[in-house]
């Protein structure tokens, strides 16, 4: 399946003219091997199939979650803790028919469900894989893991492929977004893209109705709190809050670890000190939030990075 004007015309998430999947609307006409602001072409490139274990409790779960890392990201924010696949650098180029059987064979591995990661700009060819799987048997839920940069019509053709949302919320405050993501309208697209899965997933379902449990269905929105922005963390949390209530739930994390050149960027070439993190938790809790994740102990690690070796692909 080819990217273009016409193969999404139905999904009205592009034009004629190239790639319009994302907001960046590069128009690059990936079917002719030209790369999009994603830095791809529209040949599937994975870095990584394998079980992954550091997702929340609910998607990980004991045995993995199936977890496939697409190589590229139209987003590509300063900080990028997986910049060695964002910039494309790394995986290896498979067909729509591949993608599939590496469906198939992370759930015979025995993971708790398959898991997208940076997808958006893949997702044409995704949903044919993913229709292929489930024709020959593949049951588990399928998770969209993104940071959210997407246009609500290209998550529209995702539409009773995926069970879980997985999306960030990195910034309300556009300036923030403009520095670090070189995207100035993120806190507009994201609150849209976000209100379409939610719309799409509703209210949350856990295995045997059970929290602890494992997530059948529904949204989690993750938020990266960064060194100093404190206060913007605090205007996500009640942007998401004020908006879904418990309807969503919301990951809080603190595992911002400056691994890249920041030497232009030195407010945020440090950790969250514990007291920034506690207080953006503390301020969750104060306005109501029940339905969440909190991180403990040094999450702030590269070795909670995987090596984007191929391993499955």
């Amino acid at each position: 399946m080819t990217v273009t004007g016409e193969t999404l015309k139905a999904g009205g998430s592009a034009k004629k003219g190239g790639c319009r999947l994302c907001p960046r609307n590069c128009g690059a006409k990936r079917e002719m091997e030209e790369t999009g602001v994603c830095g791809q072409t529209d040949m599937v490139k994975v870095a990584r199939a394998a079980l992954h274990y550091w997702e929340e409790p609910c998607i990980s779960g004991e045995a993995g979650s199936g977890t496939v890392f697409f190589s590229g990201c139209a987003l590509h924010c300063v900080f990028c803790q997986n910049k060695e696949i964002a910039d494309g650098t790394a995986g290896k180029y498979i067909t729509v028919e591949r993608l599939a059987e590496i469906f198939l064979e992370l759930q015979a591995k025995g993971a708790n469900n398959i898991n997208l990661v940076t997808p958006g700009h893949f997702v044409p060819q995704i949903a044919e894989a993913l229709t292929r799987a489930k024709k020959r048997g593949l049951f588990l839920p399928v998770v969209y893991n993104t940071g959210s940069y997407e246009y609500a019509d290209t998550l529209r053709l995702m539409e009773g492929l995926v069970d879980i949302y997985l999306p960030d919320f990195k910034y309300m405050d556009a300036g923030l977004a403009k520095r670090y993501s070189h995207a100035s309208d993120y806190s507009n697209v994201a609150k849209a893209a976000v209100a379409e899965m939610v719309r799409q997933t509703g209210e949350a379902v856990f295995e045997d109705g059970d929290e602890d449990g494992l997530m059948r269905r529904g949204t989690i929105v993750r938020h990266l709190v960064l060194p100093g922005c404190v206060e913007d963390s605090k205007a996500v949390i009640r942007y998401l809050y004020e908006t879904y209530g418990n309807t969503v739930y919301i990951s809080i994390m603190n595992q911002f670890t400056p691994m890249s050149d920041l030497a232009e960027y030195l407010e945020i070439n440090r950790r969250v000190t514990e007291a920034e993190y506690e207080e953006v938790v503390d301020y969750a809790i104060s306005i109501g939030v029940e339905c969440g994740f909190i991180q403990e102990g040094e999450t702030a690690k590269e070795s909670f990075i995987p090596a984007f070796d191929g391993e499955g692909v």
